[in-house]
C-alpha cells in the first residue's frame, strides 16, 4: 500500500455495561466469546491493527488474586499468529468488577494493578487503551444517570472523570514498567455544540468540556483553563489537578471517535422538538439538546474541521478510532468512504493521521437505547449476525480493498449520504441565525 495512504484498523464492540446490579456483555450477545474463528475472518480484511478487549470485569470478576486468562490467552495468541497488532482495551464503558466502581477510591489502584498483570502476561503487546472514552463514560455514568453508579450531579461526574484520567496514567505507568515502549491510544468522542443565542454560555461550557480527557492527560489543565473553577467547585483538589500538569501522560495517538450524532444543537424552544432530549435546571431555562444534523439552518462543523481543531490544539498523531453507522449497507459504505477521504486529505495536508478504524466489525446491540433495553435492537457491521453466524456484508469488500490497496470504487458511492441530503431535517429552530462557537 502506498505510503500516502492512512492505515485501515478494525474494532470489536466489547462493552460490559452495568445498570443497577445487572451486567450485559456485548461479546456474549454477538457470540464472539465462543468463536475463535472470527479472528481469521478479520484477518481476511487485511487490517493492520485491531481494537480488542482484555477487560477487567471479564478476567478478574471476583478478585485480582484470581484471574482467569483462558479466553484472552487463546485470542491474543491467535492474533499474534495472524500478524494483527492488538490495541488492547482494559475498560470499555464499564464500571469495573463489583469490588470497585468508577467513583470509588480503590478504582485507580485496581486498574493499575490489572494493567500491570496484562503487560506481564503479554509483554509483546505494544498499544493500549486503558479506558475507552473516559469523558463519555463519565457523563453517562455520573451526570446523566444512565449507567452505574447512576450519578446525576457534577460532583459524581468530576470524580469519575478524574479517576478515569488518573487510572489511565497509573495503568500506563504499570504497563511501561514491563514494556517501556508501550503506546497509549486514547479514544474519545469529539463533537461540537451549537445553540440559540440565549444558550451561548451552556454551549461554550460544553465545547470546553469536550477536550477534558486530552487536556488533563496532556498537562494542559491549570488555573487558566476555562473549566478549572468548575472542577475545583465540584470536588477536585488543587493538588490532584496540578499533579497532572507536573507529570502528564500524553497519548501517543489521539483516537477520535466521531458519529453523525456527535454534533449537538441547544434550543430553549424545546416544545418544537417533539419530546427529544430535554434538559431541566434551576439555574437556566429548560432547553432541547438534539442532533444538529436534524435541524434545518444549522451547519455542521464536520469531521474534517473537528480533526483539524484537534491537530492544531495538540499536534499529536491521530486516528479515527470508530467509524460506524447504524443504517443501510449503502449508507454505511458512504460513511466509511467519507471518513477515509477526510483522513487521506488531512494526511496529504501534513497532519499526522495514522488510520481510520472500522468499528463494530460484528455489529452492536442496543446502542439505540444507550444499552438500557436488552434485546431491542441489533445493527450490523462488516459482518451481519442476524442469522447467528457472521456473514460478510457489502462493507467487507470495501474495507478489504481500502486496507489492501487504499482505494475502492462502487457506483453507490457517487450519491451523497443521508446526512447531506434534505431528507435529514426533522426540525426547524426558531432562531433566524444559530450561534456558532
Amino acid at each position: 500500500m502506498p505510503d500516502k495512504n492512512v492505515e485501515m484498523w478494525g474494532g470489536v464492540e466489547c462493552t460490559i455495561r452495568r445498570i443497577g446490579n445487572g451486567y450485559t456483555d456485548q461479546l456474549e450477545r454477538s457470540g464472539h466469546r465462543y468463536r475463535l474463528e472470527d479472528l481469521d475472518l478479520f484477518a481476511e480484511l487485511g487490517i493492520k491493527k485491531l481494537r480488542y478487549p482484555i477487560l477487567w470485569e471479564q478476567v478478574a470478576p471476583n478478585s485480582l488474586d484470581e484471574p482467569d486468562w483462558t479466553w484472552t490467552d487463546e485470542r491474543l495468541n491467535r492474533l499474534r499468529e495472524l500478524g494483527i497488532d492488538p490495541i488492547v482495551t482494559l475498560l470499555h464503558h464499564g464500571s469495573g468488577p463489583r469490588y470497585t466502581a468508577l467513583h470509588h477510591k480503590n478504582f485507580v489502584a485496581g486498574l493499575a494493578r490489572f494493567a500491570g498483570m496484562v503487560a506481564e502476561r503479554y509483554p509483546w503487546i505494544s498499544h493500549y487503551t486503558p479506558i475507552n472514552e473516559p469523558l463519555t463514560t463519565a457523563r453517562f455514568s455520573g451526570l446523566y444517570g444512565i449507567w452505574y453508579p447512576h450519578g446525576l450531579d457534577d460532583q459524581t461526574f468530576v470524580r469519575i472523570q478524574l479517576n478515569h484520567i488518573k487510572g489511565v496514567k497509573a495503568a500506563m505507568q504499570a504497563i511501561r514498567q514491563v514494556n517501556p515502549q508501550a503506546q497509549l491510544v486514547q479514544t474519545e468522542d469529539l463533537g461540537k455544540t451549537q445553540c440559540t443565542p440565549s444558550l451561548t454560555e451552556q454551549a461554550e461550557f460544553e465545547n470546553n468540556r469536550r477536550w477534558l480527557t486530552f487536556d488533563l492527560l496532556c498537562g494542559r489543565f491549570n488555573q487558566s483553563h476555562p473549566l478549572w473553577g468548575y472542577l475545583r467547585t465540584n470536588g477536585a483538589t488543587e493538588k490532584e489537578l496540578l499533579e497532572l500538569v507536573e507529570a502528564p501522560c500524553p497519548p501517543d495517538v489521539l483516537g477520535i471517535n466521531y458519529y453523525i450524532t456527535s454534533e449537538r444543537f441547544l434550543d430553549e424552544n424545546h416544545e418544537a422538538y417533539f419530546g427529544q432530549h430535554r434538559v431541566s435546571s434551576h439555574e437556566r431555562p429548560d432547553y432541547a439538546d438534539v442532533e444538529a444534523v436534524r435541524v434545518r439552518l444549522v451547519e455542521l462543523t464536520g469531521q474534517y474541521n473537528l480533526l483539524l481543531e484537534a491537530w492544531h490544539r495538540y499536534q499529536l498523531p491521530m486516528a479515527i478510532t470508530e467509524v460506524h453507522l447504524n443504517c443501510t449497507r449503502e449508507e454505511q459504505m458512504r460513511w466509511v468512504q467519507q471518513s477515509w477521504d477526510v483522513a487521506q486529505q488531512l494526511k496529504q495536508e501534513g497532519v499526522d493521521m495514522r488510520a481510520i478504524t472500522i468499528w463494530s466489525l460484528l455489529g452492536a446491540y442496543d446502542w439505540t437505547s444507550l444499552l438500557t433495553h436488552d434485546g431491542a435492537h441489533y445493527e450490523s457491521g462488516v459482518f451481519d449476525l442476524s442469522s447467528g453466524t457472521p456473514r460478510p456484508t457489502a462493507l467487507f469488500k470495501m474495507v478489504q480493498s481500502l486496507a489492501r490497496y487504499g482505494h475502492y470504487q462502487h457506483p453507490l458511492l457517487a450519491a451523497k449520504g443521508w446526512w447531506e441530503r434534505e431528507e435529514r431535517f426533522q426540525y426547524h429552530h426558531h432562531c433566524p441565525t444559530p450561534h456558532t462557537l
